[in-house]
């Protein structure tokens, strides 16, 4: 059966373990090497990823290309645009084609529904790089930043304050499977998928929900930001306002526990979802967060292709 990364609460526990104990090892083992080199194992060498963009990208496209490049095969950028996608072929003959040429597919997409239909017609891996329901890649480089910071995830409470987004939907279906109890802040209507709410407390997981910014952090271990206007928001004066007061301060950062740390997935816009003191400050991972998304990513592809 072809291991496509979808969605983190369609992986098995154990294997997402593996994935993240993979992506802590071959950082280790990196040190010294300088960025450009291939590790020891050319664990996919021969291998080659189609990388396709609906959306902008940074660190998806430099994480998941020089994962590409240290593993040992390559990578071809595809964007959706210059694509006969873009003119109107279907999503699934695209697949059809595309899996022919290439050992696996990353796609930064709009919709959630292209990409699981993407997986369903093509012949090799094919993971989720960014939709509009979840992005499963992120939070696995952040849960990785986490125990790399000393955080056991088995008992750890995450907050999450803002928008109830896609990102927040990913913390949502990690959140049974690594055993931390998650919180979210966010004002009425902007709360996160039902849903996803309710599969992960039926597998087990403990999420609660709040209206307010302060009962969410409280007591929190880890306390998790993004921006309040997404690529593809056309509503940037209203979204601005109704999330102001959920921006993350320093008295905010006061409420969680003693030393929590502080996460944002980039890119950030200090003065409103974050402060700089906050983000710039002695809590914060976001930059090791943000280092981290090759390094997940590495694992994700040699799990994916079973190399």
């Amino acid at each position: 059966m072809t291991r496509h990364f979808i969605d983190l609460w369609q992986t098995p526990s154990s294997d997402l373990r593996s994935i993240l104990d993979e992506a802590k090892q071959r950082k280790a083992l990196r040190r010294l090497l300088p960025k450009g080199a291939v590790d020891a194992d050319s664990a996919l060498s021969g291998r080659s990823l189609a990388m396709i963009f609906e959306k902008n990208s940074t660190r998806t496209r430099l994480s998941f290309d020089m994962a590409m490049r240290q593993l040992g095969g390559g990578s071809i950028v595809l964007n959706a645009g210059d694509m006969q996608l873009g003119r109107g072929e279907t999503v699934e003959d695209t697949a059809r084609v595309v899996s022919r040429y290439v050992d696996a597919v990353m796609i930064r997409a709009r919709r959630h529904a292209d990409v699981e239909a993407f997986a369903a017609a093509s012949a090799v891996p094919v993971i989720n790089g960014l939709t509009d329901r979840s992005h499963p890649c992120q939070i696995l480089a952040d849960l990785q930043t986490l125990e790399e910071a000393g955080l056991t995830l088995k008992g750890a409470r995450i907050a999450w304050v803002g928008d109830g987004n896609n990102v927040a939907a990913s913390f949502i279906h990690a959140a049974p499977r690594f055993g931390y109890s998650l919180a979210l802040g966010c004002p009425s209507g902007y709360g996160p998928d039902g849903q996803d709410v309710e599969r992960a407390r039926s597998e087990g997981g403990r999420i609660d929900l709040f209206n307010d910014p302060l009962t969410a952090v409280r007591g929190a271990d880890v306390v998790v930001a993004d921006t309040f206007v997404s690529m593809g928001d056309s509503d940037a004066d209203r979204r601005l306002a109704d999330l102001a007061a959920f921006r993350v301060t320093d008295d905010l950062m006061a409420r969680a526990a003693n030393g929590a740390y502080f996460l944002h997935c980039l890119p950030a816009h200090r003065g409103e979802e974050v402060d700089a003191s906050v983000i710039d400050g002695p809590q914060s991972l976001v930059f090791d967060e943000a280092e981290n998304r090759l390094h997940a990513q590495k694992a994700i592809l040699i799990w994916c292709l079973e190399a």
